[in-house]
Order: C-alpha cells, then sequence, then structure tokens
C-alpha cells in the first residue's frame, strides 16, 4: 500500500459526507447503534447494548481508521464504517464494519458510502476486500450488488479468515473500472 494512503480522509458527495470518528461522537453513534435489528445478522448481535457498543467503539477509535456517516441534508450522524489494512496484502485495504441507521437502509446511502470509500481507496491500491459474518445475508447481499466476488485467497496467498467474518469479497480496481454500477 502506498505509503501516502491517509485512513481517514474527509470525503463526502451530494447525500453524505464520511469524516473521522471522534470521541464525542459515541452518545450519537450509540443512539443509531441501538436498534437491535441493525445488529440480528452479525455474529455480534447484542452490538445494540451499551457495555458492548462501547467496546466497539473504543476499537473503532484505536483502528485509526473509522469515520462517521453523516447525512448531508440533516446533518445527523446516520452510521459508521472504517477502513482497515489488510495483513496478507500489501496492495489491497478492507472496508469494513459498517452499519447505518435502518432508516437508511435500501442501497442508496450505503452505495454512496462505499463510492467514496472505493474512489478514495483505489488511488492506492488494487484490491478492495470486504470480510462478511457467515450468516449476514444482507451484508453479503449487498456487496454483491456492487460486484464483490466471494475469494479465500488473493494473489497466491490464502486470506486469513476472522472469526466472526468467515466470508471474504474483493471487488478490484480492474473490474471497478471496467464494471462499475455507481
Amino acid at each position: 500500500m502506498k505509503s501516502n494512503f491517509d485512513l481517514q480522509p474527509n470525503l463526502e458527495d451530494e447525500i453524505i459526507i464520511l469524516r473521522p470518528l471522534k470521541e464525542e461522537d459515541l452518545e450519537d453513534l450509540h443512539a443509531v447503534a441501538c436498534d437491535p435489528l441493525i445488529w440480528e445478522q452479525h455474529p455480534s448481535n447484542d452490538r445494540y447494548r451499551r457495555d458492548v457498543f462501547e467496546l466497539f467503539f473504543k476499537d473503532a477509535m484505536a483502528s485509526g481508521g473509522a469515520f462517521a456517516v453523516i447525512d448531508k441534508k440533516t446533518g445527523q450522524l446516520i452510521g459508521s464504517t472504517r477502513f482497515h489494512r489488510v495483513k496478507e496484502a500489501d496492495n489491497a485495504i478492507e472496508i469494513g464494519w459498517t452499519f447505518l441507521a435502518r432508516n437508511y437502509w435500501g442501497g442508496r446511502y450505503n452505495r454512496a458510502m462505499k463510492r467514496l470509500l472505493m474512489e478514495y481507496a483505489f488511488q492506492f491500491v488494487d484490491d478492495i476486500l470486504f470480510y462478511i459474518g457467515q450468516d449476514n445475508f444482507r451484508s453479503q447481499k449487498a456487496i454483491e450488488k456492487i460486484g464483490g466476488k466471494g475469494i479465500t485467497e488473493l494473489n497466491g496467498v490464502t486470506l486469513e479468515a476472522r472469526a466472526h467474518a468467515s466470508v471474504i469479497y474483493r471487488i478490484s480496481k480492474k473490474s471497478w473500472k471496467e464494471n462499475s454500477i455507481f
């Protein structure tokens, strides 16, 4: 990965703003995350609980790649997402830990978020990976809609699945340019 890849740039389009997550976002983000339906297919399906969410938030802050997702029209915080380095590949980045308030589900906001992150990331890497829980069919379908293909290795190197994220999808820079649905 190119050394000038900033894991927390400020990005925006006509409907959302992605900015670095801040400590003072905890309350507003928990107000979004306290909806149990957001987490029903997620391996950590108790993340709506305050104590569990606080650990998730602390990890997000420590990651150095977490974003607050802001509805540009209302100025409200509506979710979060992250960039994360892929330890098995220097020329890839992960996008993950994404969630949105339920009234923002349905494609438009998730699509805008992914497009902003991918346009930025493809300036520095050739592959973007998404690690998803085996039973999180909602997220799997969303990544497939934007061109993600299931993989187990990248450039001949076996990718290590996570305990709670065993399905891995890839979108390459080449396929993005050729087949972009955005």
